[in-house]
C-alpha cells in the first residue's frame, strides 16, 4: 500500500503537501501516459514531470499536482492540493491519496506480469522499455463509462477533443493563471439536456446515453461503484444493461474503470492494430482471434494492453519526458 508522509504542510499559497512511498519499480510519466492516451487531454494533464488534475475532494474542487520524489531509495510521489476557493483539508487529503492510489495503479503488483514476460521475448521486449508503468484506472466507475461511450465508433483524437469539451462544459473548475477543469460528476451532467452535448459535438444517440446514466447514477438508482466489489459476471451483466453499451464498451470499462488487468477488449481496433504490429495477429482477425492471443498473457492480458498503447504513443513521437 502506497503510505503518507508524515508531514502534511500547508504553504502560503494554502496548499497542502503528501508525500506517498510507492513500491518499485515506478515511472510516472509512463502511467500518466497510459492514462491520458492524448496531447489535447484537458482532464489529465503531464508537462515538465507533472501531472495535473482537477478533482472534488471533500465535496470541493482543487487541483492536484504530483511528481516523482527525490530518486533516491524507495521511489515515491510528491502530491500538492490546491483548492479552488478554501484550504485542503485533512479530509480532503486523506481522499486524494485514495484516488492517486487507484488513478496510477500504486498498489497494482506486477511480478507476476514480469515473470510472464520473461518467458516470451517479443513481450519482455515492451516490459523492459517500459517497466515502471502501472495500469492506471479512472478515478471513478462512472468516468470510465463516459470515456467509453464518447470514443465509441470514434478516433480516439476526437474522443478525447469531446471528452475535453465536456469538462470545459460541465466539469468543476480550479481557477489560477489559466482555468483547470476536471471531469464532471453524475449530478452535473444529470441535469443537461442531451441539445447541450450535441453542441459538444457528441451525436445525440451518445448524448441520452450520458445523460441517461448520469441520472440512474444521481438518483441512486445506479451504484457504479459497487461493481468494483462484483465478480466478472455481474459487472459484465450490469455494464451492458446499461443505455447504449456494448461489449467493447463494457470491456473497456472492465479494465479501465474497475481495475481488471486480465480483461483485453477485443473489439478495441487500437489493440489489434498494436497486435498485429507487435505479435503477427492476422489481418483482419476478429474478437474471437484476440481472445485466443491473449490466453497466452492471462491474467495479464490488460497489462499488454497497457503496454502495447504505450509502444504506440511511443512511436507516435508522444511520450517524451516520460521516456
Amino acid at each position: 500500500m502506497a503510505a503518507i508522509g508524515a508531514g502534511q504542510a500547508r504553504s502560503a499559497e494554502q496548499t497542502t503537501r503528501l508525500v506517498i512511498n510507492v513500491s518499485p519499480p515506478f515511472r510516472l510519466g509512463y502511467v500518466v501516459w497510459a492514462l491520458r492516451r492524448r496531447a489535447h487531454n484537458e482532464v489529465d494533464r503531464f508537462d515538465a514531470g507533472y501531472y495535473r488534475r482537477v478533482l472534488r475532494l471533500a465535496g470541493e474542487p482543487a487541483e492536484i499536482t504530483v511528481r516523482e520524489g527525490p530518486a533516491v531509495g524507495r521511489p515515491s510521489l510528491i502530491a500538492e492540493l490546491r483548492g479552488a476557493s478554501v484550504p485542503v483539508g485533512r479530509a480532503a487529503a486523506t481522499e486524494a491519496c485514495a484516488v492517486l492510489e487507484r488513478t496510477l495503479g500504486l498498489t497494482a503488483d506486477l511480478d507476476g506480469f514480469y515473470r510472464l514476460a520473461a518467458g516470451d521475448a517479443r513481450l519482455n521486449a515492451l516490459a523492459a522499455r517500459f517497466r515502471g508503468m502501472r495500469p492506471p484506472c479512472f478515478p471513478t466507475v462512472f468516468e470510465a463509462v463516459v470515456n467509453a461511450v464518447a470514443c465509441q465508433q470514434l478516433s480516439l483524437d476526437v474522443g478525447i477533443h469531446l471528452l475535453s469539451r465536456l469538462a470545459r462544459r460541465f466539469g468543476p473548475s480550479v481557477s489560477g493563471r489559466v482555468i483547470r477543469y476536471g471531469f464532471p460528476e453524475p449530478a452535473r451532467l444529470a441535469g443537461a439536456e442531451p441539445a447541450e452535448l450535441r453542441a459538444l459535438g457528441f451525436s445525440m444517440a451518445k448524448a441520452r446515453t450520458i445523460v441517461s446514466v448520469a441520472g440512474q447514477a444521481a438518483a441512486g438508482a445506479l451504484d457504479l461503484e459497487a461493481l468494483r466489489d462484483a465478480d466478472d459476471d455481474r459487472a459484465m451483466s450490469t455494464l451492458l444493461s446499461l443505455p447504449g453499451i456494448g461489449r467493447w464498451s463494457a470491456e473497456y470499462v472492465m479494465l479501465r474503470g474497475l481495475a481488471r488487468y486480465h480483461v483485453l477488449p477485443g473489439d478495441d481496433v487500437g489493440a489489434r492494430n498494436n497486435l498485429r504490429r507487435r505479435f503477427g495477429l492476422s489481418e483482419g482477425a476478429g474478437y474471437d482471434a484476440v481472445a485466443r492471443l491473449s490466453r497466452r498473457w492471462q491474467p495479464y492480458a490488460g497489462l499488454v494492453y497497457f503496454h502495447l498503447l504505450l509502444d504506440a504513443l511511443a512511436a507516435r513521437g508522444c511520450l517524451g519526458e516520460a521516456g
